[in-house]
């Protein structure tokens, strides 16, 4: 599997799916079939504009769409996304208010290099916008990253995270949803040992697999039955000749999306039925319900293969965090020796991907934190998107991360901008490097 011809093929296919579905929308919306009304005709055209539609949006990038917000003084605020840092693979991206005074709270929101972009947490970004500073980790896909950028695994993710943090200063509160918790927690950690200073006042941890062994769910229960050779040999592939990053070794996203869709195969088989025909009889629109959720639940990027299975390697199988043992450069990673950064974790009740008990192991690991600085909360309807978007989020979980936050903000340490890290290149592979 690991040839650019398996990559080639999969684009192949995406490829002409998307033109069967353009051209049966351009056949049959040709004028002259309207002048014998003809059902058949206009379910070919539907199904033309259904296909087109999905298999295009598998390889763009979805926009944030967040245009304005209106402020406390009833005034509507234009918003403009502007690059913070800008590293091979991700950036730091910054939600600028326009027009609004500066924001005491300060949020990092760390989103999941999990196949998906981080416009998946749009809507998060979107409720904490009003009362918040926001910025958040805008992970780049692995198809467009050249192979002169080097490896990036889980202790890169970690720094890249650790030079966030430094770069915005130590009056910051970070929210890590999903995959990133983990790492996030070890990032922490970092700074509380290398760099006390810069260490953020507050971390909420929402729906983690800090120990995934806690509570077992299809995602651990895979992570056991495969070997990695299994993994190497059946998901790593090479991007094709089509892309920037040809040649570098990837987890495809298009493999992760079937993987994905076939687990709940059925239902979305029904659900793009469901569509065509409301596009035959003309009740759909172009941000319907349907295309709403497809837009984003379709782009989908690829993960670099050395993160991929880094990930499942030390944090599913080797359970590295659980157990203290993660590791940096060769470097033990204490989590215990944060003292300072206040941490709460969110489960949600429903959540089958980060079952209840997986994130919250976080709290014992925490040894030299004082029990006043850690918190938890489970949402008991909640499944693992409603912890951190949708009703549980909006009505229940935010003001309580507001509220956290704010009581951690007491008298903040003066913003200090530390220094950045150089890219240093060693053995021909460009890593993050204090200096």
């Amino acid at each position: 599997m690991r040839y650019m011809m398996a990559y080639d093929m999969m684009e192949t296919l995406r490829n002409a799916n998307q033109w069967m579905g353009a051209t049966a929308l351009s056949m049959a919306s040709y004028p002259i079939f309207s002048m014998v009304p003809n059902p058949a005709i206009n379910w070919i055209a539907a199904w033309g504009e259904v296909t087109e539609r999905s298999f295009q949006r598998m390889v763009a990038k979805p926009d944030w769409g967040i245009e304005s917000i209106t402020g406390e003084d009833g005034r509507d605020h234009l918003i403009r996304v502007e690059t913070v840092v800008d590293f091979p693979f991700g950036n730091l991206i910054r939600f600028d208010v326009q027009g609004r005074e500066e924001m005491e709270r300060r949020v990092l929101l760390v989103a999941p290099m999990s196949g998906h972009y981080a416009t998946l947490l749009r809507s998060t970004v979107r409720s904490l916008l009003p009362d918040c500073d926001v910025y958040v980790t805008d992970w780049h896909n692995a198809r467009d990253i050249p192979v002169s950028a080097g490896k990036f695994d889980v202790e890169d993710y970690t720094l890249y995270l650790v030079e966030f943090m430094r770069i915005l200063g130590p009056d910051l509160h970070v929210i890590a949803v999903c995959q990133p918790a983990p790492l996030a927690l070890a990032a922490a950690a970092y700074l509380a040992q290398q760099e006390p200073e810069a260490q953020p006042r507050s971390m909420v941890l929402i729906g983690g697999p800090i120990d995934p062994d806690a509570t077992p769910t299809d995602v651990t229960d895979f992570g056991r039955r495969v070997s990695m050779g299994q993994l190497e040999e059946t998901m790593i592939q090479r991007v094709g000749y089509k892309y920037r990053g040809v040649g570098r070794q990837v987890y495809p996203g298009l493999l992760q999306l079937t993987s994905f869709m076939s687990m709940n195969a059925e239902r979305h088989g029904q659900a793009f039925m469901d569509q065509i025909l409301r596009v035959a009889r003309g009740e759909a629109t172009d941000r319907d319900p349907h295309n709403k959720f497809y837009d984003e639940y379709l782009a989908v990027m690829d993960m670099p293969a050395e993160f991929y299975l880094s990930t499942v390697e030390r944090i599913f199988k080797g359970l590295e965090i659980a157990r203290n043992e993660f590791t940096v450069e060769g470097q033990k990673i204490d989590i215990g020796a944060i003292t300072s950064v206040a941490v709460k974790t969110v489960e949600g009740g429903k959540d089958d991907i980060s079952a209840p008990g997986q994130c919250v192991a976080a709290l014992d690991l925490l040894t030299g934190l004082p029990d006043d600085k850690k918190a938890s909360y489970l949402e008991p309807d909640a499944g693992h998107y409603g912890i951190f978007a949708g009703r549980s989020w909006r009505n229940n979980i935010r003001p309580l991360v507001l509220d956290f936050i704010d009581a951690n903000s007491d008298s903040p340490a003066p913003r200090k901008r530390t220094g950045s890290r150089n890219w240093k290149t060693r053995d021909d592979k460009t890593t993050l490097r204090a200096v």
